[in-house]
């Protein structure tokens, strides 16, 4: 079990470092230093620290980073190397660059804004909107969105391509690969797509594909944790199954009738606070 530390004093601390932590030692045992591990996530996906990151390449082959400014582009090298072979291997769908948002600041840790997890540089969001030139300056730092949802039903609007779900199928395939979120309706048109198809079974990465709030113009892909990370922490897998049967909740709550407005005075309970684990107090020096 991690030893763990109270975070209220250091929750939005992790944005003023500039740079990676350099290894070689964070916590881990001899063994873990015996095998020369330059890098360790720490915690969990949204609650943990990052060390020995790598930095993405701000473009690459079949990618390019957008928002460069918030410099969020630094992650595990394991989700590097997967950003990087995963570009390539769309690439030949769209004949375009994938755009690559958010992955994690230089030593990890929670964002001031934004997101609650891409903590310990395994989680990243790929646009479905790409590019099909090199973007300037200008356009990387206010990048034009493309939704994919019809706001008014449960179903994807004209933008959607079958390329995009080519995109997140090449994704959820990756053996690598433990969630690939996207908004409830994307779910929808795939388990309306994979059940049209009756040749093969899909369980296999459509149970991957989690629907969640948002998420209408990229789609954030998780990788499980380095299997020779001992302080990083898995989430369950998902449930076997493709998860299409489980959609009728989110069409109840995307489409049912607004709750009507609370009369009495809501009295709000303080959120318990996170503590990270210890290891991570050695990156704030």
């Amino acid at each position: 079990m991690l030893p763990f530390i109270s975070q209220q004093s250091i929750a939005n601390v992790w944005s003023e470092f500039k740079t990676p932590y350099s290894m070689p030692s964070v916590g881990a045992d001899e063994e873990a230093q015996a095998t020369e591990i330059d890098s360790l996530a720490i915690g969990s996906y949204a609650n943990g620290c990052l060390a020995g990151a790598e930095t993405l390449p701000l473009e690459g082959e079949g990618y390019q980073v957008i928002r460069t400014s918030r410099a969020r582009y630094y992650g595990h090298p394991e989700l590097i190397f997967f950003i990087q072979g995963f570009a390539k291997q769309v690439h030949p769908y769209t004949d375009k660059d994938l755009l690559i948002a958010d992955i994690s600041m230089p030593r990890g840790g929670n964002f001031v804004s934004g997101h609650a997890s891409h903590q310990i540089g395994l989680d990243v969001d790929i646009w479905f909107r790409q590019a099909a030139k090199l973007q300037t300056r200008k356009q990387r730092e206010s990048p034009l969105e493309l939704s994919l949802v019809d706001k008014d039903s449960f179903e994807v609007n004209g933008n959607w391509q079958a390329a995009y779900g080519e995109m997140i199928r090449l994704a959820a395939e990756n053996p690598q690969v433990a969630r690939v979120f996207v908004n409830p309706a994307i779910k929808h048109k795939l388990c309306k797509l994979t059940q049209a198809d009756a040749t093969s079974s899909h369980d296999h990465w459509l149970s991957k594909v989690r629907p969640w709030w948002g998420h209408k113009i990229h789609m954030h892909v998780r990788l499980k944790c380095p299997l020779d990370d001992k302080l990083c922490q898995n989430q369950r897998p998902p449930e076997s199954g493709t998860g299409c049967d489980k959609l009728g909740w989110w069409r109840e709550q995307v489409l049912g009738p607004a709750k009507p407005a609370r009369t009495e005075t809501k009295i709000t309970k303080p959120k318990p606070i996170k503590v990270k684990p210890e290891q991570c107090q050695v990156l704030l020096k």
